[in-house]
């Protein structure tokens, strides 16, 4: 079986080094551009990219299909079957007929919920207990293929975006695995999901990561885990922005303004009064600053004994 990987991602390597450990034919594989990046801004490729050099597996790096060029080279390969997990780049209708097993997308969600761009970290936002992974046909609509296969995982209370992304694509890696030999016999049944019973995890941007203190402490928790990758939680103090990078909510009586900073002795406890219960502090960086606990934190800035927070 003549086989193409597409993706881009440290996570998205554990179903290409899975492939690579069952001495499947990889043809090619596709992953984004190098990017500029760190403060010197210079070139970084992918973490697939690594691991395809270091098998000397042959490399692509389109800006995008819409080229005939780079239609034609994958062509080319004559590939029976593509594997996607995380790749970037939407694949036209044109090449989504040339394989002819199809491509295989492995999503980190129990499809039809959480179609879209950011599915683990709504998973974590919405406080589901379980979500999995799935792998489907990929066809034209956003994650709306047929299912051949979908395994459950457990969301930890700890999980983060990547602490959970990380471990649903090493579980997508052993259901390929599982699935392929079926599937390259033609006997692996597709599932079409129920479009109704379909969410959406769009983008996320930016201003997403920002805290309304008036939300309860459990909300604002999972955010902070959600959000640990992109876009980071934050708030404003003194006219900075400040990142709670790691927290937990506890018991609290509301009686104080929504935003309130609590401290107590050293060592510093800190909380920070929510609409209902409060969330106490453990790590966070001001801008321009590094990470610290919250208690180098105070130590640094006693302003902060007295803080209101806001938006």
């Amino acid at each position: 079986m003549r086989i193409v990987y597409m993706g881009s991602p440290g996570y998205a390597t554990a179903p290409l080094e899975k492939l690579i450990e069952l001495d499947h034919k990889i043809v090619g594989v596709y992953t984004q551009p190098d990017r500029p990046a760190g403060r010197g801004k210079g070139m970084r490729e992918s973490a697939v990219k690594k691991v395809a050099r270091d098998f000397n597996l042959p490399i692509f790096q389109p800006t995008s299909f819409k080229n005939s060029e780079n239609l034609k080279n994958f062509l080319s390969l004559k590939p029976d079957l593509v594997v996607i997990a995380a790749y970037g780049l939407i694949l036209p209708k044109e090449a989504l007929l040339i394989p002819r097993l199809g491509c295989l997308n492995i999503h980190p969600s129990l499809l039809p919920l959480h179609r879209g761009p950011s599915p683990v970290a709504f998973s974590i936002l919405q406080g589901d207990t379980v979500t999995g992974v799935s792998l489907m046909i990929l066809d034209e609509g956003t994650d709306s293929g047929p299912l051949i296969a979908q395994e459950e995982e457990h969301i930890r209370s700890d999980d983060t975006t990547e602490t959970l992304t990380i471990r649903l694509f090493q579980k997508g890696s052993e259901l390929l695995a599982k699935t392929l030999p079926d599937y390259w016999a033609g006997k692996t049944l597709q599932t079409p999901q129920i479009d109704s019973k379909a969410t959406y995890a769009r983008k996320l941007n930016k201003e997403d990561g920002r805290i309304s203190w008036e939300d309860s402490a459990i909300e604002i928790w999972r955010q902070i885990k959600a959000y640990s990758t992109w876009p980071s939680s934050y708030t404003t103090w003194n006219g900075k922005t400040l990142k709670i990078i790691d927290a937990g909510p506890v018991n609290g009586d509301n009686r104080n303004e929504p935003g309130t900073v609590l401290v107590s002795n050293e060592p510093h406890h800190v909380e920070v009064q929510t609409g209902k219960g409060a969330l106490k502090l453990k790590r966070v960086q001001l801008e321009g600053k590094n990470p610290v606990t919250v208690d180098e934190f105070v130590n640094g800035q006693p302003d902060f004994r007295t803080a209101v927070l806001t938006h």
